[in-house]
């Protein structure tokens, strides 16, 4: 763990649309993330399986040829990318790890090209048009900080934002700030009635997280529609970066491109921390029974 002081360093999150062609995507997010470098950015975060769109729509085995080994294209590209503008950068990846073994991972590529490590998707969804455990393996290395040049940071994906558990035992390691790299919209059929309470609901529950645990939070979603009319997907962008009073400090919009940046600053996570002092008020000799599915 860095030794205690104050710090800053600004982060740069990228919302953007995806096409059909992942070497397209790839390019597209290389750009981005230069973009995010000339407004400051040293650490950029893509959203989730930025190479594609978002093929969990189905159920059909040829996707998987989507996927690819890490190290692979994907982090060699990002890793000049990354050595070039002395910044890191976080991938989220369809990781072919074994024939027929894969994982929805993150990883973390540092300043100097080089992977730092890998975090894999612990919480695998299964809803209609979010088929992810027909693909993905659940994660196996556990709730994960990383120390980079610029700070240190937490990274989880997507599902894994509406539980606190991962949250709490991310930030208790030392991260100063949660990354949920997000591929997240709207059923066509749902919008209407329930779009609006959907989003709030997502906005807020990774807002708790940062007031929860005294830290920063960025939510990197996608946006655009993918699919057919009626069985397709509304990505709802909506990004956004938290600060750790659940304040949001930078925030995107529903239907565009765009990067947003924002200062991680140690400073303010010591001064809410000292006056919302949830860390030091835990009852860790109480909470045996959260290992349990249920307890009622």
């Amino acid at each position: 763990m860095r030794p205690f002081n104050d710090e800053k360093f600004r982060v740069g999150a990228v919302q953007m649309r995806c096409s059909l062609d992942p070497a397209e995507n790839l390019e597209k997010a290389r750009w981005k993330i230069r973009e995010a470098a000339g407004m400051g950015a040293q650490i950029v975060c893509l959203q989730e399986l930025f190479r594609s769109q978002y093929f969990c729509r189905e159920e059909n085995a040829d996707l998987f040829d989507l996927a690819e080994t890490i190290p692979g294209p994907s982090t060699e590209s990002l890793g000049e990318l990354a050595r070039e503008l002395g910044l890191v950068v976080i991938a989220s990846l369809f990781e072919r790890r074994a024939q027929g073994l894969y994982h929805n991972t993150a990883v973390v590529i540092g300043d100097d090209g080089q992977i730092q490590g890998l975090y894999r998707k612990m919480h695998i969804p299964d809803d209609p048009l979010y088929y992810e455990k027909f693909y993905f393996t659940p994660g196996d290395l556990g709730f994960r900080k990383f120390e980079t040049r610029f700070g240190t940071i937490g990274v989880l994906v997507c599902w894994d934002q509406w539980y606190p558990e991962g949250a709490r035992l991310t930030a208790l390691q030392g991260a100063n700030i949660l990354f949920y790299p997000t591929a997240i919209g709207w059923h066509p059929s749902e919008k209407a009635q329930v779009g609006e309470a959907q989003l709030d609901a997502w906005r807020t529950i990774q807002r708790a997280h940062a007031i929860a645990n005294g830290v920063y939070v960025a939510a990197v979603n996608r946006v655009g529609f993918e699919g057919p009319a009626e069985q397709g997907l509304e990505f709802w962008g909506s990004s956004f970066i938290a600060d750790p009073f659940g304040q949001v400090i930078a925030q995107a919009s529903v239907d565009r491109e765009e990067i947003l940046t924002a200062v991680c600053d140690t400073r303010r996570i010591e001064e809410v921390r000292r006056n919302w002092p949830f860390l030091r008020d835990r009852r860790i000799d109480a909470y045996g029974g959260v290992t349990h599915r249920w307890i009622g």
